[in-house]
Parts: structure tokens; sequence; C-alpha cells
């Protein structure tokens, strides 16, 4: 569960273990979505009139191509978080790192702000491992099968330069 009732949460500090679902309509079209799930968990607790904070740690995996072979990566996503949200109103509502809670809302969603940090924390450019050597430029084989028949051609565009160093 990542919502919670803000009239309890002024009470006394909660503690939070839910999931954020890869299919949840939160998503974006754009977004680097989890493979699974997003597991949060953490503990929510009032800061002053207005604010909570949010301390705790996401975890989860994405499953995306390699940026160098193209083959299958998949990597782990695990990141501390500390949000702060504010009530509209409130002075710190306006700062760009506070989340706003809308006025006389009486219940506080996690999920937007757990999507932000996700995206944020998830790898944009992702490698199978960190030796990948890629594919050749010429004939696109897998270089990290080893390598390609057509190593050692050049471009004859170089032949200019080759010849002032005299490699030509």
């Amino acid at each position: 569960m990542l919502s919670f009732d803000l009239r309890a949460l002024e009470a006394k500090a909660v503690q939070v273990a839910g999931q954020l679902s890869a299919r949840d309509p939160v998503w974006g079209d754009e977004d680097t979505r989890p493979a699974d799930a997003v597991h949060v968990t953490g503990r929510l607790s009032t800061a002053g009139s207005g604010r909570f904070y949010f301390s705790g740690h996401m975890s989860g995996s994405i499953e995306t191509q390699c940026r160098r072979c193209l083959a299958p990566a998949a990597l782990d996503v695990n990141e501390e978080l500390h949000l702060l949200f504010a009530e509209d109103g409130v002075p710190e509502a306006d700062e760009p790192d506070v989340y706003p809670i809308p006025a006389r809302a009486s219940s506080l969603d996690l999920r937007p702000a757990i999507r932000e940090q996700w995206v944020l924390a998830a790898p944009a450019f992702a490698l199978c491992r960190e030796d990948c050597k890629g594919l050749c430029p010429r004939c696109g084989a897998d270089l990290n099968a080893g390598p390609c028949s057509c190593e050692g051609v050049t471009d004859p565009r170089w032949n200019a330069l080759r010849s002032l160093r005299g490699d030509a």
C-alpha cells in the first residue's frame, strides 16, 4: 500500500511496505519501467504542520538491451529515498525537491514520487557486462563472440592522413 490517510499520519508515523507495479497507470510512455514491481519500504511521518517526510528504500530491476551489442541486459536498481511532501500554502511547497500535496487532500499517494525517483535512479544506458566490445561498425558482427571477418579493412577516406604520417 502506497497511499496513506493524512489525519492518521499527523497522529503517528507509519511503516511503509508496498509495491509499485510495472503496469500501474502512474508510469509514463517513455519511462524506464521496472521488469516486475518496485519494492518500497520505509517510514512516513509528519515533519511539522502540513509537511510529511518519507525515509526508506526502493528496489527493483530493469530488463533492457545492451547499448553496445544489443543483447538482453538485466540490471538491479537499489536506491535510498528521502522525500519531503508539503501541503499547498506551506513555504517549502514551491521548492523543486518538495512534492506538493493538494490543498484539502485527505490522503498522501507516494506512487508519483516513487515513479519519479525510479526514473532518476534507473540507468538510461545499460551494458550486458563492463567489458562488452559491442558490434562491428562495418559488418555488425558481435565482437564479444570473437573478431569479425572485416577486421583490418580500413576506411579509404583516411588514406590522405595516413600518407602524411607515412603509414600508407
